[in-house]
């Protein structure tokens, strides 16, 4: 294999999350929380900079693990969980509860697909692979808005 293809499959498998017997998307989600926690204490900006940064090269790598194993969107590919749940995570205070809320909401829209997710996974390679969790994230920063603004979330 070459060494692009290595660093690709390093990358969309989210450095071995996507290998989980269960629940690799969950366990995807779950490896993004390293890279929030070591970023997070620069502020949201500087989260939504990390994840446009992860995006990108998620959106290649992807394309490229979906080509090799020539499958639309291969379970194991688990970087557009990471790109999903830091955008959902951007948007929650910074306690426990933010949090939990952000995981809990991102991986709520990410099973369930509603719409414009469902349509962004029709996109090609892996572009289409990352946007659906894109707009996943985005949705659940939408929730986590409104619930700081209602003062449920502190």
């Amino acid at each position: 294999m070459k060494l692009s293809h290595r660093i690709a499959y390093a990358i969309a498998l989210w450095f071995g999350c996507g290998l989980s017997p269960v629940g690799p998307g969950t366990v995807g989600s779950l490896g993004a929380l390293p890279l929030y926690f070591a970023v997070r204490s620069k502020g949201p900006l500087a989260v939504l900079a990390v994840t446009a940064v992860v995006f990108v090269v998620g959106t290649w790598a992807s394309g490229v693990v979906a080509e090799t194993k020539k499958t639309k969107d291969p379970q194991i590919v688990v970087v557009d969980e990471v790109v999903g749940v830091l955008i959902a995570l951007a948007a929650a205070p910074m306690t426990t509860a933010g949090v939990v809320a952000g995981f809990v909401l991102f991986r709520l829209f990410d099973m369930t697909k509603p719409f414009p997710a469902r349509r962004a996974e029709k996109l090609p390679g892996g572009l289409g692979i990352v946007m659906d969790d894109v707009v996943a994230g985005i949705q659940a920063a939408l929730v986590i808005f409104v619930l700081r603004y209602a003062g449920v979330l502190r």
